[in-house]
């Protein structure tokens, strides 16, 4: 059972319990306005920045999808195989959007984060002087990484290479079967696949752009016309610019530049064309082939090559070649006779047991 003594302090209790109820309710009623509008607030930030990040992503997928549309519709025209790459397009532009998603969310949901920050009346600046410094520390930790990722972005943007490019990228060189924003996949030339960091690219050589060069040299005798020898290589290229695939992959004439090097037992007649990008090794081979079967058909000797017939010809017999050569055993006073001469018996009477 309680005091007698506590039982005056019951009705204080009470009153006390009634106080803290009124200042609550006086409290609520004075603030809920201002809470209500902090949440209205908030969540006007949140639906704004939802409906903005939804339609610039939307958009950009639009656009990469119009992109890879106007690619597909380039490459079904006669030269669409000599212009665009579906698969090179359609790669970077993915490559391209999803750089240019990511940012756009990132800076949309940034700044909302901050604005929602700023609208519950949160100080900013020692959240963003530390997420300075860890940005600071990232960079430092990462350093690679964030070189290979901005290295692949400015490739991919400026459009160094893509799928299907033959390149050499210093540290490798093959054909490009990937782009990525950190790593370029490589297919060398024996089957193997390099795996380059962008980072560490340094310089790009691309033989696919544009066009490229095919370059022959044919070593014939010294003796041989050049007139003649121009002549049977530009009916050469006549012909051959006229037959198909050759006619697509030639990009200009045939040319004989002129003799590239003259030695005692040869000379080297350089010839050159201009081609398709990729195809100047094909080209390369064929005139090889071509030009080959023309000068044996006309007779132009190539070192290396099959002799000329007066060369099959067999040079008559020398008379003195079955003559042997004299014998220093043959003169009896020479010192090689008197060296094979048995020894004599030794001189005077034998001793015999």
């Amino acid at each position: 059972m309680p005091l007698a003594a506590d039982v005056p302090d019951a009705p204080a209790s009470v009153k006390e319990a009634q106080e803290s109820v009124t200042e609550a309710a006086s409290f609520i009623e004075q603030n809920w306005a201002t809470w209500l509008s902090i949440g209205l607030r908030i969540l006007l930030i949140v639906v704004i920045a939802a409906v903005i990040r939804s339609a610039v992503r939307k958009a950009l997928t639009k656009l990469i999808t119009r992109m890879n549309t106007s690619a597909e519709a380039v490459e079904g025209t006669a030269l669409g195989g000599l212009l665009v790459n579906a698969e090179r397009r359609r790669q970077r532009s993915e490559a391209i959007g999803s750089v240019l998603r990511s940012v756009a969310s990132f800076l949309i949901l940034g700044t909302a984060a901050l604005m929602v920050l700023a609208a519950l009346k949160i100080d900013l600046a020692p959240l963003l002087a530390s997420a300075g410094v860890a940005g600071v520390a990232i960079g430092f930790g990462a350093r690679n990484l964030v070189t290979d990722f901005l290295s692949g972005v400015f490739m991919i943007m400026e459009d160094q290479y893509g799928v299907g490019d033959k390149i050499d990228a210093g540290v490798a060189s093959g054909e490009v079967i990937e782009v990525g924003l950190r790593v370029t996949k490589l297919r060398g030339d024996n089957g193997e696949i390099w795996y380059v960091r962008n980072g560490e690219i340094k310089r790009i050589g691309n033989l696919s752009q544009g066009w490229a060069t095919a370059g022959v040299d044919v070593q014939v005798k010294p003796s041989e016309n050049l007139s003649r020898i121009r002549e049977v290589v530009k009916e050469v290229a006549d012909a051959m610019a006229k037959e198909s695939p050759w006619d697509e992959r030639l990009w200009g004439p045939v040319e004989v530049l002129g003799l590239d090097e003259v030695l005692l037992a040869s000379m080297t007649v350089k010839v050159s064309a201009k081609t398709m990008p990729g195809q100047q090794f094909a080209v390369e081979r064929e005139l090889r082939w071509r030009i080959k079967e023309a000068f044996d058909a006309a007779g132009i000797r190539i070192i290396g090559g099959m002799p000329a017939a007066d060369e099959d010809e067999e040079a008559p017999a020398d008379p003195s070649a079955s003559v042997a050569a004299p014998s220093a055993l043959a003169n009896p006073a020479s010192p090689q006779s008197l060296a094979t001469a048995p020894i004599p018996p030794p001189a005077g009477p034998r001793i015999t047991k």
